[in-house]
């Protein structure tokens, strides 16, 4: 397979560039003044009724465009463009999208399962030509050797020795038998909820990945990140079928688990901010059996 990298696999770290570039999408197309929502891989402006998407992607961002189009076309709710023209400011790349309203009732898992069980049955090459639709052995998160280096200096040894445990267990992780279509980053953060069920978001990590690359996130929901005890049957259940007790899986499960510290870790060490949460991940990987739930998918 080619090692074709994500739509975006890099952060927006200029907020200023980022703000710039949100703020001449929202002139040249008349929009609100827009408001910065939050910033991380994109940064997610607000003007009025419409959500400004400021990225640094790796294929044309016309692409998240026509893949939303193509969702739409075969029943997979997702935000509608509000717009069919990119801006590009100082190389970063404004889209425009429907802002939705979520309803605040819990997540329908059961109807994310179905979405998620649609996406895996589409035919990968039914997807327009330019999508990209790597392995996920192409993320950078997921290379835990420099993950772990980069991290080393804020890692004491039980917690050292508890993440590279589990990579060890692991460590033929990328020896997939079967690959489908995957989101790639299932959680609650990127559902909505309106009143005519679910609205997946944010398929920037689109990727060519076993079934459980998508299962595997929902089996630590309820243990890891605070979710509510048997959200995953609820998934499983809308999917179709239980992935539990699948070996790839777990390990997939549990590699995420390990990603999300280790990039967490090494933030905290130029980022201030980051370093209680980075330390609430760590108590987890020492062994502490009073690991409190993390916090910030």
């Amino acid at each position: 397979m080619k090692a074709l990298r994500a739509y975006v696999d890099r952060p927006v770290t200029d907020s200023d560039a980022a703000t710039r570039a949100a703020t001449t999408a929202a002139q040249t197309w008349q929009l609100d003044s827009p408001e910065l929502l939050r910033i991380g891989m994109n940064a997610i402006f607000v003007a009025g009724p419409v959500v400004l998407r400021v990225s640094a992607p790796n294929a044309p961002a016309e692409v998240s465009l026509e893949l939303a189009q193509f969702w739409h076309d075969h029943g997979v709710t997702v935000p509608r463009a509000v717009r069919d023209d990119v801006l590009v400011v100082d190389g970063l790349s404004v889209t425009a999208w429907e802002r939705i309203a979520d309803v605040g009732t819990p997540v329908d898992w059961v109807g994310v399962g179905e979405l998620v069980r649609r996406v895996h049955e589409t035919d990968p090459h039914e997807l327009p030509a330019s999508v990209p639709v790597p392995s996920p052995t192409a993320f950078p998160w997921w290379d835990f050797g420099s993950l772990l280096e980069r991290a080393a200096p804020a890692l004491d040894e039980p917690a050292r020795r508890g993440l590279a445990d589990a990579v060890e267990r692991h460590r033929e992780w990328g020896a997939f038998d079967e690959v489908v279509l995957s989101h790639g980053d299932v959680h609650p953060g990127n559902v909505v909820m309106t009143g005519e069920g679910p609205v997946l978001l944010d398929w920037d990590l689109l990727c060519s990945a076993p079934r459980g690359w998508d299962h595997g996130p929902m089996l630590t929901l309820a243990d890891r990140w605070g979710g509510r005890p048997g959200e995953y049957e609820e998934f499983a259940q809308g999917y179709g079928r239980s992935l539990r007790e699948d070996p790839t899986t777990i390990a997939l499960g549990e590699l995420r688990l390990v990603a999300a510290t280790l990039m967490r870790v090494a933030a905290s060490i130029a980022d201030a901010d980051a370093r209680p949460e980075a330390e609430r991940r760590l108590r987890y990987w020492r062994g502490d059996p009073d690991a409190p739930p993390w916090t910030a998918q």
